[in-house]
């Protein structure tokens, strides 16, 4: 069967010299699911490859949206089948590499079939953002699921947005019971997570 090597860690751990390395060794690409490296516009604080390391290994999902772009886990998730699917005819390996964990989790295990976008719901909380800042939406969110909320990017409005888009059209359910019953994937996955020190990480 065909294997995902899955690489995690924070940033500055090490992953994307790993990455390469396994790459170049297992003569395949590498797929990014960190959600921070997808957006042009954010290069500084994200340990985005740099055009060497890039010209190295063949990276896929760096880069290639904007923060303009209405993007989000599940149509990240669907757009790693695609690739994967595509990639795995020529090769055995694939490397996936990232420091989100709800994408980690889309591309490795897959999700539910989440609630659509709802426009009503969308507009309003937009309105929200603009006239209470973000601080209400999170507030909105701890209240809705405090769980969810401690994993997710607090400060990206977008995130807080479409999570609470999510659960107020679940009929009460927590994300936890959406994201169960996830398909099988046609892979097998193998994770390997890195540390550094923490006086390391923030130097």
């Amino acid at each position: 069967m065909s294997e995902l090597i899955a690489i995690v860690g924070p940033t500055a751990s090490g992953k994307t010299a790993l990455s390469i390395k396994l790459a170049q060794a297992l003569n395949t690409e590498i797929i990014s699911a960190d959600s921070r490296q997808f957006y042009k516009e954010m290069s500084i604080g994200t340990a985005v490859p740099d055009e060497a390391e890039l010209q190295t290994a063949k990276h896929h999902f760096i880069q290639h949206k904007s923060i303009f772009d209405d993007y989000n886990v599940g149509q990240f998730e669907k757009d790693f089948i695609n690739l994967s699917d595509q990639l795995f005819q020529s090769y055995q390996h694939l490397i996936l590499v990232g420091g989100s964990g709800l994408y980690i989790k889309a591309a490795c295990e897959g999700l539910d079939d989440l609630p659509g976008k709802n426009e009503a719901i969308r507009h309003k909380l937009e309105s929200e953002l603009d006239k209470n800042g973000i601080g209400r939406l999170q507030e909105k969110l701890q209240k809705l699921d405090s769980d969810y909320y401690k994993t997710v990017d607090i400060q990206n409005p977008h995130r807080l947005i479409r999570a609470i888009e999510i659960l107020e059209q679940s009929k009460g359910r927590k994300m936890s019971e959406l994201l169960k019953n996830k398909p099988r994937r046609p892979f097998e996955t193998i994770y390997i997570g890195l540390n550094s020190d923490r006086n390391y990480l923030y130097d």
